[in-house]
């Protein structure tokens, strides 16, 4: 933030001959600021494909089909006060669902 040396006011934008909204003062050979900034694609939630699968089952009733295994994960999905998201994926008709708790 830089303030007009005539009169004291905010100097709203750095570019080149920029005049003081209060008094007019010209500030000459200010360049205009440029940033730039990367962002990276967020990554897709990672969701069981095979029974092949380092997660552990659980005896949990899928809501679906009815069968009584499921292959379970964690994540935290919400912010960092909120408790995590539970995830469930039946072992027979790889239906997905999740748990907030």
């Amino acid at each position: 933030m830089e303030f007009c040396p005539k009169c004291g006011a905010v100097l709203m934008a750095k570019v080149k001959n920029s005049a003081c909204p209060r008094c007019g003062y010209t500030q000459k050979g200010v360049v205009a600021l440029k940033s730039s900034e990367k962002i990276e694609v967020a990554t897709d939630i990672p969701i069981v494909k095979t029974n092949d699968s380092p997660n552990p089952i659980v005896k949990e009733k899928c809501h679906e089909c009815g069968h009584g295994k499921c292959f379970t994960w964690v994540m935290q999905t919400r912010a960092s006060d909120e408790p995590p998201t539970t995830f469930f994926k039946c072992v027979k008709c790889e239906h997905t669902r999740r748990e907030y708790r």
